[in-house]
């Protein structure tokens, strides 16, 4: 067979953004026609398993289903089907590209030579784009043409940098998604919602919700930060705010030399230069300063190193130092040759935030020109053979030195925090020692930032990093919050039978119990019982919408199985998951469902989320649906109707061991709890008052929502007056 023409056809890929059939978390599900090279398994397609292993040498640490390092390299060798081989090369991709991906399957479908493969993908854009060069490297493999590995990285890596979240943002996350707490994405930026409806929190990069507008106002005005740190008795440089380079020179000449002039409102050391003795110096720092702020601020200048300190809820959390950035001349090359040769050489320094340091560039650094020049250098001068120049006064503060933070210094780091009114704040000081208290040192407090950057501690060039994004979800979410921070009570019903009728009755129910409902059904999206629009079938994006709420402190979902085939759940656990049938198979031929019995794979996702402390509600009517009760980790309770013949042997059984059950007899539900009985509401009866928008079989969707409610606590007799009162 010739090979240099065959390809994999990618039929589609559909980005599954909640939990769907695969896994909890979202992924790229493709599905693939392999053509004739379902004939062709890895081992009898010339050439292409020496390519991969030169091409990608980390294959080699795939274990596959082997279960064990080199196991994929194994499979190779035995012979696995295109489909496999590209979702290992798409993983691939994904590691080397910074983004490391554990997860993937492929499987069979119905239709011989088609697969459906999936991976863990985190952002579609990037899913879709790791699947593209992953498609094109397998297919220059089994073509026999050459192929640019480090080409594919770099596309790659270019899309994680446009569409993941910064490593600030990212950490928060992290830690949040540690303790349990989900989060939705609000923008194509560092915007993220962590936990849902009423519980959330929310952060923008290293700023949150709770971060003061106006602490941030007085944060960028450096001289009204210090008049308030003065007043609370905070170390602080003596400093005044200039209007001209004249003035500049004799506000220093009263402060005593050296000064240091900066802008008054700038940020990230842009504009600053320290040690300033002479007066051509004072005059060129304050002509540089004013192109980066409004006003100039002309301050005594502090001896000794920069530090970093981060404050977070008013408590010091990390601590980081800078040092000075020197080279040593040789007598042949010029400042910008040995800046790049002995400073950006350093492979923690780079231009992206995954470096720790950042590259020196003298196009870009007023300031390094500037002190170049008060050592009488240009960017091309040649430096004299041993030399040593001074390039950065404080170059980046990325030095870990948290455990060496005298109280006395945290303190008051803390109290400078809470003067500017910032919840998080990145505090500046200058000391010779930070293990001792400022006043004996002479040391101060130069700046109090908001939003600061968290990268210097999660990785610094020294020492160890430390867990800030934890501290800062700490702050967000105190453990008065119970077991389940940020999280409101979530119910989700799947099935196609009357899906709406019970979760809108659930959401009455919930209502009347003095809960803000938000509910997603079918047929609309309602809060507080009013329609919010109303929206396509099975609207993923409206759904998760209402969690977005912060008016919302309970929701109720009804997802049909073409939803979780689709694009998953809209939430990521729930309190109460009902499945109520397993209809509907017909209609997904398109999914490759051809049977009843492969509902199983899609409703079981609904008993998958719900919670330890939960409960998952099945129609013991259907004993296939009782057999999800495997999947669900919380307490089971079944529903079902009693006939002439008896109940349903699976919800007697259930009773027997003593489990929960909602038993309709004769119209009237009776609620089962171990051996207590009791009566519950009469739905014949409102069936009856509202015949005119009852369907047939309507009395299982009210079964299926007054036993929802009763698994989330709703008190017997509030359920029987809710039902009374409902409107559909």
């Amino acid at each position: 067979m010739n090979f240099q023409d065959q390809e994999i056809k990618i039929r589609r890929a559909q980005f599954l953004r909640g939990p769907n059939v695969w896994t909890y978390r979202s992924v790229m599900e493709v599905w693939l026609d392999l053509g004739a090279l379902e004939d062709y398994p890895s081992n009898q397609i010339p050439g292409l398993i020496p390519r991969l292993r030169e091409w990608l040498p980390a294959l080699e640490e795939h274990h596959c289903g082997v279960g064990e390092r080199g196991g994929f390299l194994q499979r190779l060798e035995e012979g696995t089907w295109a489909g496999h081989v590209l979702e290992h090369v798409v993983i691939e991709l994904l590691n080397l590209a910074g983004m490391p991906t554990g997860f993937g399957q492929t499987r069979s479908t119905s239709q011989r030579g088609v697969y459906r493969m999936v991976f863990r993908a985190r952002d579609e854009k990037i899913g879709r784009v790791a699947l593209a060069q992953g498609h094109a490297l397998l297919t220059a493999a089994i073509q026999g043409r050459s192929f640019d590995v480090a080409e594919a990285v770099r596309v790659l890596r270019d899309a994680i940098d446009d569409c993941y979240l910064g490593p600030s943002t990212a950490s928060i996350v992290s830690a949040a998604t540690d303790r349990g707490i989900p989060h939705i994405r609000l923008n194509d930026g560092n915007l993220v919602q962590l936990g849902y409806g009423a519980r959330q929190r929310r952060i923008w990069t290293a700023e949150t919700e709770k971060t003061s507008a106006i602490g941030e106002g007085i944060a960028g005005d450096k001289d009204l930060t210090k008049t308030l740190l003065r007043a609370c008795g905070v170390p602080v440089p003596q400093g005044q705010v200039v209007a001209s380079a004249d003035e500049a020179w004799e506000v220093a000449q009263d402060l005593g030399l050296p000064v240091a002039v900066k802008p008054g409102d700038g940020n990230h050391g842009r504009g600053v230069t320290l040690d300033l003795n002479r007066e051509e110096d004072v005059r060129a720092a304050f002509e540089l300063a004013r192109k980066h702020g409004r006003e100039v601020l002309v301050e005594r200048c502090i001896s000794g190193d920069e530090h970093r300190l981060l404050v977070v809820g008013g408590r010091l959390v990390a601590a980081a130092r800078g040092e000075s950035a020197w080279i040593v001349g040789d007598g042949v090359h010029t400042v910008r040759e040995l800046i790049d040769l002995q400073i950006n050489s350093d492979p923690r320094r780079g231009t992206t935030e995954a470096h720790p340091l950042n590259r020196l560039d003298l196009s870009e650094d007023d300031v390094i020109r500037l002190d170049l020049q008060r050592q009488g250098l240009q960017p091309d001068s040649v430096v004299e053979a041993g030399r040593r120049v001074l390039v950065q006064r404080n170059g980046n503060v990325a030095i870990d030195c948290t455990d060496e933070v005298h109280p006395e210094v945290a303190f008051q780091a803390g109290l400078a925090a809470r003067a500017v009114g910032l919840d998080i704040a990145g505090v500046d000081l200058v000391c010779e020692d930070v293990g001792r208290p400022l006043e004996a040192q002479g040391g101060a407090i130069v700046e109090v930032n908001a939003g600061p950057g968290l990268l210097m501690h999660l990785k610094p060039a020294i020492g160890k990093p430390r867990p800030v994004g934890q501290a800062i979800v700490e702050h967000l979410f105190s453990d008065a919050e119970g077991s389940h921070p940020g999280r409101i009570p979530i119910v989700g019903f799947s099935g196609t039978r009357h899906g709406d009728l019970a979760a809108r009755l659930a959401g009455w129910l919930f209502q009347l119990a003095g809960h803000r409902v938000a509910s997603a059904t079918p047929k609309g999206r309602y809060i507080a019982g009013r329609p919010v629009g109303l929206v396509a079938r099975d609207d993923w994006e409206a759904a998760q919408r209402l969690l977005m709420s912060r008016d919302t402190d309970l929701a109720v979902f009804s997802s049909s199985p073409e939803l979780i085939l689709d694009h998953g759940l809209p939430y990521d656990r729930c309190d109460v998951g009902v499945v109520t049938d397993m209809d509907g198979w017909a209609a997904l031929a398109h999914h490759d469902i051809h049977a009843p019995e492969q509902m199983v794979r899609v409703l079981r996702t609904q008993m998958d989320v719900v919670m330890r402390d939960g409960f998952g509600v099945l129609n013991a009517d259907d004993e296939r649906v009782v057999g999800l009760g495997e999947f669900c980790d919380g307490a089971v309770i079944l529903y079902g109707t009693q006939t002439a013949a008896g109940r349903p042997p699976a919800l007697e059984q259930h009773v027997r061991e003593g489990g929960r059950a909602a038993v309709l007899h004769e119209g009237v539900v009776r609620w089962i709890d171990g051996a207590s009985e009791e009566p519950g509401p009469n739905l014949a009866a409102w069936l009856a008052q509202n015949d005119p928008v009852a369907e047939e079989g309507s009395i299982q969707g009210l079964l299926a929502g007054v036993t929802a409610a009763w698994a989330a606590g709703i008190p017997t007799e509030l359920i029987r007056a809710g039902v009374a009162t409902f409107t559909y």
